[in-house]
């Protein structure tokens, strides 16, 4: 069984910085390329980074974020600088089977999601 769990998610102040985790089990973690999503209330799931499997390249929705992947503690991190009232949602990570990709169909497996709430 495949399991995805996110952690790190908090309330913070506007330009804070915060960083999430997402630890895989039940899949070779090396494998998968790892994506992270938001979605904030009333809209749809949105793409913000992910990260290859292969040779660790990554792509990101903004400037502001970081990936990163440790394959020896099978983890995924999401870095974010300068937060906004924006990054508000529900952070999800998922893995694929192939490369990156911002379409969230085309991931295979997902997290329950960590709460990111940016407010003053």
């Amino acid at each position: 069984q495949v399991l995805l769990v996110e952690s790190g998610g908090r309330w913070a102040q506007p330009g804070d910085s915060l960083r999430l985790s997402c630890v895989a089990s039940g899949l070779t973690f090396k494998n998968y390329a790892m994506g992270w999503f938001r979605q904030a209330p009333g809209r749809e799931r949105e793409f913000v980074a992910a990260i290859n499997n292969a040779n660790g390249g990554t792509y990101k929705s903004d400037d502001r974020v970081f990936i990163s992947r440790d394959n020896a503690k099978n983890t995924v991190y999401l870095h974010m600088n300068s937060l906004k009232s924006e990054d508000t949602g529900v952070y999800y990570c998922a893995a694929r089977s192939a490369g990156i990709t911002s379409l969230s169909t085309s991931y295979d497996y997902w997290g329950q999601g960590t709460q990111v709430t940016v407010s003053s």
